[in-house]
This record gives C-alpha cells, structure tokens and sequence, in this order.
C-alpha cells in the first residue's frame, strides 16, 4: 500500500480516490476548503492554501507521501521539483506538474521547443498590452487567464470594445497570483477533440478513442465519445501527444494519465491545451465506454500497475447538471425523472455550496458503438435538464 497525497479534491479528485482505493491505496485529499467532494471518500484530509509554500511543505513533511497527485492548477508548483528530489513520486512529474498548471509554459514548449501547430497567440499583463496583442493577433481572438479552471475567465473579443470586459473577466477567473493573460487567434476549426493519452512506465503509450465536447462560457457542458475522425489526422493528434508528454517527463516517470486537447479542421489538426490528470471531459468513461475508465487508467499508470489495452467498449455521451444561483447545502430534484430511462445513469458529485453555472453532477447515457450520437446526445441533455439544483 502506498499513501498518496491528492492536491485538489474537486469531483474528478472523488472518482480518483475511489479508483486508488480500489487498488488498496491510502489517500490524503486536500483542498482549501473542507468538504470537498474528494474528502468525502479519502482516508484523510488537509485544509490549506495550496498556493502558500510553507504551509505545503508542512503537510507534505507531515504525512510523508509516497506519490504526490495535483488535480488543481492553484498549487505552488515549483515546490514539487524539491519533493522529487526528496525522493516522493510526483505525478506525472514535477516538470509536468509545473509547466501544465500554467499556459504559457506548455504552449511555448509546444510551439517553440517542439515545433508544434498551435493557434497564433501573444502574452499580456495589463490592459494596454492586452490591446496591444489583440491588434497582432486580429479578431476575433480568445482571451484566457494563464492559470484557470473549467472556463473561468475565458471570452471572445469580436469588437475592440469588448478588449476591458475580457481583461477583466479573464483576472476575476485567474487562479492563483498570476496577473497575465494568453490571447489566441480564433482557429476556424470544424471540431475540437479531447484525446486522453495514458504515459505508462515501463510499457507504450496508449490512447483512448477521441472525445468530442461542447463548451458554454469557455467551460465543458457536454463530451461524447468516440467521434469520428480521418485516420490521419488522429493519428497525428496522437504523435503530437506523445511529443508532449515525452518532452514532460524529466527526472520523474511522468506516468499517468493526460488530457490532449486539439482543434480539428480543414484536413489539419491544432495543439490546443494539455492537463496532466483525468479531464473533465473524459467523465464520459463513466459511462463505461472502455475496459478501464480514465480515472482506473491514471490509477494503474500512476502505481506502475500494468494497461495491457485500452479498449472501446460502447459508445458514450456525458452531460453537466448545473446551479442556478448562489446557496449552501443544496439537495436535488428530478432524479427519478431523469434515470427513469434505459441506458442512463447520473453523478451528483457532493458540492456544498452552488453558484450560478457551477458543475454539480454528470449524466452519462450509453448505447452501442455505431448508434445515432445526434440521439444519444439529446437523451443524455433531455435527462440532464430534468434534474434541479434546489438550495436549502
């Protein structure tokens, strides 16, 4: 058995401690508020400022992990290279860890290291620079913060007006400290995959089949999966992956798995973004679209358990319920409604408190491979709708 300490404790958190459990693994959840959904199920909890340094390295000397997993973007990262050389496992590594929590270090690796297709894009840490960037980057332009989750500060500038409201949309989303923004032209793309590539030990790289997904507000609301793609241009997603993630590993494993994210269209394929853990988009396994679901995947990847393959089982479609407004303690109704149907199930992820469009649950609804995903999609959405948020 292993302790295994989770930095972040969010719902992707909660079904990853649920996967390393199963595996007979201890895990200390931690977050910077109590309750959160992955502590429900750890063995043990921490509250802190992930992004103090000191208060850290304090739990980190306390309960003397053997594998450190983040989940979150707002952790002070740079203190993870001198946990490796503690000799603690960071997943994948510490060099992962810190060039993915933040935009600007894993686009230039993809860019100018490696040479990779990505959207034209400038840097800017105020609001004259941003008008500065829009001018050379041209609308429409997309506006995210470098440090962000689940969409939270990212908007489209169509208008030189628009350029206040996104710079300051974009730093009230910003997570952790940074005051700095990436602004990418708009790529005429005719989709946008997630591909979720599983980095192993000692073994090949393999991937899943590709994830299609629909984002509001900059934030996920639905994936589905497979979609369907030109066998060459997946298999290019796929080689420009594994570049990454090669280029990732320094001086630790860099097993686990990642979350590819590419634009797809006119016959090319863009490298947009990469997150070193399971994806929210990849929820959709949960409707056991595959042998092993992402987060069983990251599991064994993490523990050098051996991925013999990775294979497609059905086809699946994941859909967000969400919060209406701001509360506490809420409860949910329409859950017989909505799971009334065949093929469909639903997880509520055990949140605390709502805000207005907060993620609160999934619905997963499956069928079998070569089905209508047009319907599947609509089913999954119709369920999806039938649950409300109700706060106490």
């Amino acid at each position: 058995m292993k302790k295994i300490m989770l930095l972040g404790s969010g719902e992707l958190g909660k079904e990853l401690v649920i996967a390393l459990q199963r595996l007979g693994q201890h895990i200390i959840a931690v977050d910077h508020y109590a309750g959160a959904p992955a502590m429900q199920v750890a063995d043990d909890y921490e509250v802190i400022d992930m992004l103090d340094g000191a208060a850290l390295d304090s739990i980190v000397a306390k309960h003397q992990p053997d594998l450190i997993v983040p989940e979150v973007e707002s952790i002070r990262t740079e203190r993870f290279f001198d946990y490796e050389k503690q000799g603690i496992q960071v997943v994948p590594s510490a060099k992962a860890a810190n060039f993915t929590m933040n935009r600007k270090a894993i686009r230039d690796l993809a860019a100018i290291d490696l040479g990779l297709k990505t959207a034209k894009y400038k840097y800017a840490t105020s609001l004259a620079e941003l008008e500065s960037a829009v001018a050379e980057v041209g609308m429409p332009c997309v506006v995210k913060p470098l440090m962000s989750s689940s969409g939270k500060g990212q908007s489209y500038i169509k208008k030189s007006e628009d350029i206040t409201e996104s710079w300051n949309y974009a730093i009230e989303g910003s997570r952790g400290d940074l005051v700095e923004v990436i602004v990418e032209e708009f790529v005429d793309f005719d989709y946008e995959i997630t591909l979720l590539t599983v980095a192993q030990q000692a073994a090949q790289t393999l991937y899943c089949a590709p994830i299609g997904h629909r984002q509001e507000r900059g934030d996920y609301q639905e994936s589905w999966q497979p979609i369907p793609m030109k066998p060459e241009l997946l298999e290019k997603a796929q080689q420009m992956a594994v570049e990454v993630t090669d280029a990732l590993k320094g001086t630790g494993s860099g097993a686990g798995i990642f979350g590819a994210e590419f634009f797809i269209g006119k016959d090319d394929v863009w490298f947009s973004e990469l997150s070193p853990r399971p994806h929210d988009t990849g929820m959709v396994t949960l409707a056991q679209t595959q042998n092993l679901n992402q987060f069983e995947l990251h599991a064994r990847a993490i523990l050098g358990l051996p991925i013999p393959e990775i294979e497609s089982l059905r086809a699946g479609v994941s859909a967000v319920v969400l919060a209406s407004e701001e509360g506490d303690n809420p409860h949910y109704e329409g859950l017989q409604e909505a799971v009334s149907q065949e093929r469909v199930d639903i997880r509520i992820f055990g949140k605390q408190s709502t805000r207005p469009y907060r993620r609160m649950g999934v619905v997963v609804a499956y069928d079998d491979l070569g089905c209508d995903m047009e319907s599947l999609r609509s089913k999954a959405k119709q369920a999806a709708d039938k649950v409300k948020v109700i706060n106490n």
